[in-house]
């Protein structure tokens, strides 16, 4: 459902007036506090995802929340279980398969893939509820959120944080060089299953904000986006943070004024700023290619 399937509100270029006549309704007041917990949990979660190459499975992730919130719903139960169950199974799943070969694994990771999104589909089918489950559960919506399930994405974003907080040293070491950390006595084999549960859980909390759809993007893209400005562990992160947290809010505030999804939005400004990013870091490139030859062709002058 959207917002301006009645009337849309005009925003006013008055950002105090704008901002108090959204925060006047407490779904909004849920939706800003759910998107900014989304926000950190996801950026933070998506920076290892990014540093690991771990994107296809955030992905697959991603994309099986969408039976699983459909199969809920059909239960008869609220599709946070659903988001829930299936994206932890999913991680687990893939944690399982991390032995095969990468081919192997790639394979038979997007069969099942293909099957869980079909059955979502399927799910949707059978349900003879409100016409606009689907696009619901794909795209995202900031209608509904109540408080409780504010206080479940909190506790859930605590717990996840608190999780990397703990492994986060040894987390980075087996992700930059595996082989080594490995060798230092790291549990990279561990680590790699509790992440990727973790990763799970981050998807899970993110889908009820942009839709299962986007939410890769929401993790993806901020933290490339950070990445790609600086090397430094520290500052990318908190870049990471900052970017996802700026285009959920951006995002929110755009969708309430407009009869458009929220997860386009949310993609939309996480995608703007990953190309302004990349156009900083070839202009980066390009200066530090001219700058090195200008002493040679004064020398050879």
């Amino acid at each position: 459902m959207l917002l301006a399937d009645t009337a849309v509100p005009a925003w006013s270029w008055n950002l105090i007036g704008d901002f108090q006549q959204m925060w006047a309704y407490p779904f909004m007041v849920n939706a800003f506090r759910a998107g900014a917990i989304t926000a950190v949990v996801s950026a933070v979660v998506g920076w290892f995802v990014v540093l690991r190459r771990q994107t296809f499975a955030a992905h697959t992730v991603s994309t099986v929340a969408f039976p699983g919130a459909a199969g809920a719903v059909l239960l008869g139960v609220s599709a946070v279980y659903g988001y829930f169950a299936l994206c932890v199974a999913a991680a687990l799943v893939i944690a399982a398969l991390r032995g095969s070969g990468d081919h192997e694994e790639s394979a038979l990771t997007g069969t099942v893939q293909a099957f869980l999104l079909a059955s979502g589909f399927l799910f949707i089918a059978l349900y003879k509820g409100l016409l606009e489950g689907p696009q619901t559960i794909l795209f995202g919506t900031f209608l509904g959120i109540t408080s409780t399930q504010v206080t479940v994405l909190a506790g859930v974003g605590i717990g996840v944080l608190a999780v990397l907080a703990l492994i986060g040293r040894p987390l980075l070491f087996a992700s930059i060089d595996p082989q080594v950390a490995a060798g230092r006595g790291v549990p990279v084999r561990a680590l790699s299953v509790l992440f990727l549960v973790l990763l799970g859980a981050a998807t899970a909390e993110a889908s009820q904000i942009t839709g299962t759809l986007l939410v890769f993007a929401l993790m993806v893209i901020p933290a490339a986006t950070a990445q790609t400005l600086t090397a430094r562990p520290g500052l990318s992160l908190a870049l990471a943070v900052l970017l996802a947290f700026a285009a959920t809010w951006l995002g929110l505030t755009a969708a309430y004024y407009s009869p458009y999804p929220l997860g386009f939005f949310v993609t939309s400004f996480a995608f703007a700023g990953y190309v302004v990013a990349r156009g900083v870091h070839a202009l980066h490139t390009i200066r530090g290619r001219i700058k090195p030859s200008l002493p040679a062709k004064e020398v050879a002058a």
